[in-house]
């Protein structure tokens, strides 16, 4: 089963996207701030991450950035999602490795798709 992790400090958005998610087929890890969202990375070596971009202790563009510079997680589609709509948070967001980006208030629907292409490829 893919593992999933869910990355931002807004719980109703976590637990409506782990339980989504979950539904769908996947095992979802959950972290509330950058700094666990890193830990969690590492450790449990994810298929995917949902990532928040404001987010306490380490924001989202910091994670992409350590994460996507490392061989070791270079590969794991990151998928991020922010309030901050600007066409300049979007390059910013692809400059620091993230493979999407998706501005909230979002679809479920279109997450959990976008997620099945990545993990179906």
């Amino acid at each position: 089963m893919k593992k999933i992790l869910i990355v931002d400090d807004e719980q109703d958005i976590v637990e409506s996207l782990k339980f989504v998610l979950e539904v769908t087929g996947y095992t979802c890890y959950c972290a509330y701030n950058g700094e666990d969202g890193l830990r969690m990375a590492k450790e449990i070596m994810p298929d995917l991450i949902i990532l928040d971009v404001m987010m306490p202790k380490i924001n989202g563009y910091k994670i992409s950035r350590l994460l996507k510079y490392d061989k070791k997680y270079k590969d794991i589609p990151i998928i991020m999602v922010t309030a901050r709509s600007q066409e300049e948070d979007k390059l910013i967001g692809e400059e620091t490795g993230a493979d999407e980006y998706i501005t909230k208030p979002f679809d479920l629907d279109y997450v959990v798709q976008r997620v099945n292409e990545y993990l179906n490829k």
